[in-house]
């Protein structure tokens, strides 16, 4: 069981004997929600990254706290039956994989376990309403987005890679195992281009440089890609010849774009965007529908996943002609988007500016006439619909990882929707939420985990609640 280690795992561990640099033999018997090992020394958890559930080894204390652990495997002694050789020389490193040691199904069974445990713990839920996890059928090259910080390797050449976990510490790479293969040449050529023109590169300490990230999107259905460059500058130098190598060489390149992010931040992307080749986006299918995707607009990172879970949602929201749907935390309208031919009115609501933009558009592209666009904050948005007399027959929540708050949930509950359809990134907050609605008089029926990002400790589940009266 995915246990709160902090509270079960260190019972009875008063008083902290492990010192750093000490080594100590034990098996890893749990993992944490972030994917690291978990195993008991003298009483105390001791969490353990790269660890796998079985494993017997030697491990090196690295940092105590008052009751808890942090160490190194320092050496395996017997590995555990789930445990197999990573296929990335820097998944160690980068901390993109959290699951690139472990067996596919191993994984399936941490996600499985992770929901169930907090549904049921938190939330009160009834196990047997929980469904078998949806695995994904291609869990390698899932990913149509990398956002890829750029640095200068010890030799001066100019590289792509990913932050180190918890640092700004870049892993320089070639490849990566979860992102699109259509990344692999757009990226060569870019690196191509960047070495030869000397551009210079972004240092976060001076303000200084030019090159911060490459930015690349590819829709997996249409095999349309997008190169954008996220630059300290509003013009880069030689941007002509980048284009042209770029065209002469990728065969299904859409669009190249500027994103123009001058500011002393760590957020990637800039406000600005400026087109040198293309039309600035590219298009997508999904559920039957064409999606408009820019360097600004959210879209699933896993299409295909992406698909069985708003399945999956429109399944739970059983909506039927006439009936009414308000779509909260839209982004670009995706989820209700894909619904709107089974109902008579769809209201979707999102406090990004771009997303509600990129949603009105996707409604016009794919002649949707039913379907209105509200540009707010969640609960003020819904208590203006409430206000407006709205009735919704079914309310769909895409929150963000932090949940739907108290305050949504009082006015969503006070519309009485017939059924709620929850979609959740993080089963903590998802569990809480729950437990709010059903002191408002709401049930949960059915949930099902849906795995998005396979090989990451991150998990989607989808809910459907109804109203006991």
């Amino acid at each position: 069981m995915v246990l709160d280690f902090f509270e079960e795992m260190s019972k009875g561990a008063d008083i902290l004997e492990l010192k750093k640099n000490d080594i100590y033999t034990s098996e890893i018997t749990d993992y944490t929600i972030e994917g690291s090992g978990v195993c008991k020394i003298d009483g105390v958890a001791v969490f353990v990254p790269g660890a796998c559930v079985g494993d017997k080894a030697e491990i090196r204390i690295l940092k105590t706290a008052k009751n808890y652990a942090y160490g190194k495997l320092e050496k395996l002694i017997e590995a555990s039956k789930d445990r197999t050789e990573s296929d990335c020389i820097i998944s160690g490193k980068c901390g993109g994989c959290t699951f690139r040691h472990i067996s596919y199904e191993a994984e399936l069974q941490f996600k499985q376990k992770r929901v169930t445990d907090a549904l049921v713990r938190i939330g009160g839920v009834d196990s047997e309403i929980i469904e078998d996890i949806i695995g994904c059928e291609e869990p390698d090259h899932y990913r149509n987005k990398a956002q890829l910080p750029i640095t200068v390797d010890k030799d001066g050449k100019i590289r792509v890679g990913f932050f180190a976990p918890r640092s700004h510490r870049v892993i320089p790479l070639d490849s990566c195992a979860l992102q699109s293969k259509a990344f692999e040449l757009a990226t060569e050529v870019f690196l191509e281009w960047a070495n030869s023109e000397k551009i210079s590169v972004y240092d976060e300490k001076t303000h200084s440089g030019i090159l911060r990230h490459l930015y690349l999107r590819h829709a997996k259905k249409t095999d349309e890609l997008m190169v954008c460059i996220v630059a300290n500058a509003d013009k880069l130098r030689h941007e002509k010849r980048l284009v042209s190598m770029l065209t002469e060489r990728l065969g299904n390149l859409k669009t190249v774009v500027l994103n123009i992010n001058q500011e002393k931040t760590n957020v990637i992307t800039g406000k600005k965007c400026r087109n040198l080749f293309g039309d600035g986006y590219i298009t997508d299918e999904l559920c039957g529908l064409k999606f408009r995707i820019s360097p600004l607009s959210f879209y699933q990172v896993n299409r295909d996943q992406a698909e069985r879970l708003y399945g999956i949602a429109a399944d739970f929201a059983d909506l039927k002609q006439g009936e009414n749907l308000i779509d909260m935390y839209c982004g670009t309208g995706t989820i209700g988007l894909s619904m709107a031919d089974r109902v008579g009115s769809l209201i979707g609501v999102e406090i990004i500016p771009q997303a509600i933009e990129d949603a009105k558009k996707n409604a016009a592209d794919n002649k949707i006439s039913n379907a209105e666009f509200i540009c707010s904050n969640a609960a003020q948005a819904a208590k203006q619909l409430k206000d407006r007399g709205v009735c919704p027959d079914c309310i769909v929540l895409d929150p963000p990882r932090k949940g739907c708050g108290k305050e949504l949930i009082e006015i969503v509950s006070e519309m009485l929707p017939k059924r709620i359809v929850y979609v959740s990134c993080d089963p903590a907050t998802l569990a809480r939420d729950i437990k709010l609605f059903e002191e408002k008089g709401f049930t949960s029926k059915k949930a099902v985990p849906v795995d998005m990002f396979p090989r990451t400790c991150h998990v989607e589940t989808v809910v459907l609640m109804s109203h006991s009266i």
